[in-house]
């Protein structure tokens, strides 16, 4: 036989009594906004319990007065322990909200918070900040709330700030004084700018400026990852980084920071700023270490880099996973025949990717390079016939009319690119600094290397010259059916023997 007690037999102790009452009391008091209340739960080993507060001297139950004496002594108790919770609290938000300014607090004395659950129940931040905001809208209809922010210190302590401008650059200052919801901010100039203070963000010390990972700054918003970005780009440190992910700002210029020399450092782990080097060789050991496939993506606005560093994410994969068959030098060759075919003079790039590309790389177990496969999607077909202003078509027919042999000239009637008018309707036919003769050298090695057939090649150059024949050709209408006709046939007599003598179809 087992006997249990039942709640009316056993006597309840004071501070039973005392949590009773206060339960009670915001049972009454709870506004109909408030969240409902959460189940109590254990609480947890990796959190040391709050201090334990002993009850007040004068505390007493009486029968008669009982619920009375306890209400006060609770509200004293509670009174002591929400002001000693609340200073520790605003501690420890007082170092997380300072990423901005213009925050709402409430006064001091205020910071007494009446949480609907049990004492001794750990909260979360998001339940706590309900709890605040409503209570903050209690005291607002009473005139209570007292707008502040923590201007004062910056302005104490002589701390830049970022402030934007009318023109929506950001430049930084001091603060010197503020007024109401505007502040004056001394620039670097001298001269002294009114602006909103919602329009102020702190700026990080000069010790972290130039850190080669984001994660660093103290204040990560806008302004402060872009001067710590410019800082490093004007001492030719395109890369930095954000944790995981590697931010690169293409220089527009030869960098000594690649080749055979830096290969090795990131190899030996000698160097470990910032580089695409570095993004390879972490992708390279988790996939040997894991035995999982692993993925690099390199994303960006047109001119950002992205072919370029493709390329040398690529080197140096091949430098790691060599062979002694040579396929990674083959599959670094490819490059030279994506551009000529895929690559196109913008207005912003000289040699921009006008198509998507997947390019997987196979390895062995041995970490050793053993295939390659590339596909490629979106092409800008537009681009044959139609151009922009200072643009350029696809590499490979500039490449094609200036360095063709005279066997292969004189075979498709080619002429020089300004004969096209395909290729001079936007006024752009060399780029500086840009030896197409040379290319299209370097393209028939490279197609020598992937063992790209002599007959194959043939007759894609002869489609390429048709493509540019046809562009020659004026069209006109003839009658009411839109049927047309050629307006001159001496363009179509090249046109024809180029087609004919290579098999080239043309519909």
């Amino acid at each position: 036989m087992m006997l249990s007690a039942s709640p009316s037999m056993v006597a309840r102790s004071s501070l039973e009594e005392m949590l009773e009452s206060l339960r009670r009391r915001d049972e009454c008091e709870r506004p109909k906004d408030l969240p409902p209340a959460l189940p109590a739960r254990p609480t947890s080993r990796a959190r040391l319990p709050s201090a334990r507060k002993s009850l007040p001297t004068d505390f007493k139950v009486g029968e008669e007065n009982g619920a009375k004496a306890s209400m006060e002594s609770a509200e004293k108790w509670s009174s002591l322990n929400g002001k000693e919770d609340g200073k520790r609290k605003e501690k420890e938000w007082g170092a997380k909200r300072n990423n901005s300014f213009g925050s709402k607090k409430l006064r001091k004395e205020e910071t007494v918070v009446d949480l609907p659950y049990d004492g001794g129940v750990m909260l979360d931040e998001e339940k706590v900040n309900e709890v605040l905001e409503v209570n903050e809208m209690k005291s607002a209809k009473s005139g209570e709330v007292e707008w502040e922010d923590n201007l004062g210190y910056f302005i104490k302590k002589k701390l830049r700030v970022w402030c934007r401008l009318e023109d929506g650059k950001w430049e930084s200052g001091m603060i010197q004084s503020t007024s109401g919801d505007e502040a004056f901010v001394l620039r670097s100039n001298g001269n002294v700018v009114k602006v909103s203070t919602g329009e102020l963000l702190p700026a990080n010390p000069d010790i972290l400026e130039g850190v080669d990972d984001l994660i660093q700054l103290s204040y990560l918003n806008e302004p402060s990852v872009l001067n710590n970005i410019q800082y490093r780009y004007s001492r030719d440190m395109i890369y930095s980084k954000a944790g995981p992910v590697l931010i690169a700002v293409n220089p527009f210029k030869a960098v000594p920071i690649y080749g055979n020399k830096f290969i090795t450092a990131y190899r030996q782990k000698v160097m470990d700023s910032p580089h695409v080097y570095a993004i390879a060789d972490t992708a390279y050991n988790e996939m040997m270490g894991d035995g999982v496939n692993q993925s690099i993506i390199i994303s960006g606005e047109s001119g950002a880099g992205k072919t370029e560093t493709a390329k040398f994410a690529m080197q140096y994969l091949a430098a790691l996973g060599g062979g002694s068959e040579g396929i990674e030098y083959e599959i670094l060759q490819t490059n030279h025949i994506l551009e000529a075919f895929g690559n196109a003079k913008t207005s912003r790039n000289d040699n921009s990717s006008r198509f998507g590309k997947l390019i997987e790389i196979h390895f062995s177990a041995f970490g050793k390079i053993c295939g390659a496969k590339i596909q490629t999607f979106l092409l800008e077909k537009s681009r044959v016939v139609q151009l922009a202003a200072g643009e350029r078509s696809y590499h490979i027919f500039y490449q094609l009319c200036a360095g063709a042999p005279s066997f292969l000239k004189e075979r498709l009637n080619l002429k020089v690119a300004n004969d096209y008018n395909y290729l001079n309707q936007s006024e752009c036919l060399t780029i500086d600094g840009v030896d197409d003769a040379q290319n299209f050298h370097n393209l028939m090695e490279a197609l020598d290397i992937v063992l790209i057939r002599k007959e194959d090649r043939e007759q894609t150059f002869a489609m390429l010259a048709a493509v540019l024949w046809l562009g020659n050709i004026s069209f006109q209408v003839i009658d009411n059916e839109n049927h047309v006709e050629v307006i001159a046939d001496e363009e179509m007599k090249p046109l024809s023997s180029v087609a004919k003598g290579d098999c080239v179809v043309i519909s």
